[in-house]
């Protein structure tokens, strides 16, 4: 057994301790009444970044949530790796269909299930436990900074304000981020692209107030019928979207791309069987693969309107609402397709009604290169640690600053994501399989050595 994976083997139960720790903090983002374990959480992750020898380790503030940020310099001539990752995590809602308390990480059949246990809590400690590994068996063969933000799960407003006003501080050859799936522990993959997204809130007013359904039903237009058929109508029979202009900017793959994309071990019957669905749904014309990955989407996130409260009330509410996401492909721009959404929802609304569209966030998709130093280093390193060739994928979801990293610092980006997209990421009982966390501690600290031996052939 090696150095490394002997410390680790010795170091197990107290790096699931470690992560556990941070899991209790119920760092969601999205609502402000979390801000104080937000703070904690990040005052955490640099407590343990310096613990595991980086320096100039800080809490920055920003006009949000802070970013934990930590380098090592071992050598200048070095090449320099920056570690992006984040600490907030979703809600946790709806609280009733979780087994067990989403802060409180409990372990079942192997896998840790907790809020953050996947996304990305465990995947960016990962990352901070390879650190110490690297530390305490012979060092590191690069220069290392860290990054970890507090608000990917609203937009990274206030990381990409950071990365501008530190661009040289954030000098690095590549970035790489832990933030993506894998197809599984036999099916080792490296994501080779992102979705974009464009994230809005609609409302529906119809009449001045609450009206008794039994008084006015049947003649004022209820705000929660006419959304419900605004949104249904933003599909054809098809499963296209029909929002003009929406697919203008679309890049098409070419039927050898999508042939390849399509090797990836899949089988629709436990793709099905896992969801407890009987049918799939989407764009006709591509596979489930494609649909998850090359192509755009439009999506209700959450949808209310009127009394959801317990018992009857018969009511015709005033107003509906709804958040939906779209997520966008290369060569789609999110603020092109907002105003496109807007256009169209406010164009299809009828008389009745009265609608209102709030953008909340967007990000642009990504597309990273597999034949750079780095893609190359990461898939050897998945190759040593797994014993097999990493199969290249697209990612379905989004990670917004990965095409700022490009356009502000000029670097492109790793994806080496342990996760599994059975994770239940952003759903009830979140969770990371025991077995892909420690793998993950395991093969960080290679891509390390051959993206410094690559770089040296240079």
């Amino acid at each position: 057994m090696s150095s490394i994976n002997e410390y680790i083997e010795n170091n197990k139960q107290r790096f699931l301790d470690e992560l556990f720790d941070l899991l209790r903090f119920p760092s969601v983002s999205a609502d402000s009444k979390y801000k104080g374990d937000v703070l904690k959480a990040a005052d955490y992750l640099a407590e343990k970044l310096r613990e595991a020898g980086a320096d100039q380790v800080e809490v920055c503030p920003t006009a949000g949530n802070p970013i934990v940020y930590g380098e090592k310099t071992v050598d200048a001539s070095l090449p320099t790796v920056l570690v992006y990752g984040h600490y907030d995590v979703q809600p946790p809602e709806p609280l009733e269909l979780w087994h067990t308390p989403p802060f409180e990480p409990t372990i079942r059949d192997g896998k840790i299930f907790a809020r953050g246990a996947c996304d990305d809590k465990g995947q960016v400690y990962m990352h901070v436990k390879a650190f110490e590994v690297m530390q305490k068996n012979g060092g590191i063969p690069c220069n290392i900074k860290f990054m970890i933000e507090g608000e990917e799960e609203v937009g990274s407003k206030n990381l990409e304000i950071f990365v501008r006003e530190n661009t040289e501080r954030l000098q690095a050859d590549v970035v790489l981020i832990s933030d993506t799936a894998m197809i599984s522990l036999e099916h080792p993959s490296l994501e080779t692209g992102l979705r974009g997204l464009s994230y809005v809130e609609v409302e529906v007013t119809g009449p001045n107030r609450d009206l008794h359904s039994g008084v006015y039903g049947g003649a004022v237009a209820n705000p929660a019928t006419i959304l419900a058929k605004m949104i249904a109508s933003m599909h054809d029979e098809n499963n296209r979207i029909t929002i003009p202009g929406f697919y203008d900017d679309v890049q098409e793959l070419s039927e050898e791309e999508r042939k390849a994309l399509n090797n990836a071990p899949f089988s629709e019957e436990e793709y099905k069987d896992d969801l407890g669905i009987k049918e799939l749904w989407g764009e006709k014309g591509y596979t489930t693969i494609e649909r998850t990955g090359i192509r755009p989407t439009l999506e209700v996130n959450g949808i209310w309107g009127g009394y959801i409260g317990e018992g009857a009330k018969t009511v015709l509410p005033s107003k509906a609402y709804a958040k939906i996401s779209m997520r966008l492909v290369p060569n789609q721009k999110s603020d092109k397709i907002t105003e496109l959404f807007t256009k169209h929802f406010e164009s299809i609304a009828p008389a009745y009604v009265q609608v209102k569209v709030t953008p909340h966030h967007g990000g642009e998709p990504a597309v990273t290169p597999t034949d750079s130093i780095a893609y190359k280093a990461a898939a050897l390193a998945i190759k040593e640690s797994f014993g097999k060739d990493p199969i290249p994928c697209r990612g379905g979801g989004s990670i917004p600053i990965v095409s700022l990293f490009e356009d502000v610092l000029g670097l492109k980006t790793v994806l080496m994501g342990f996760g599994l997209d059975s994770d239940n990421l952003h759903s009830p009982n979140e969770k990371y399989d025991i077995a892909n966390y420690f793998k993950g501690i395991e093969t960080i600290p290679l891509f390390y050595k051959f993206y410094a031996q690559l770089s040296k052939k240079e």
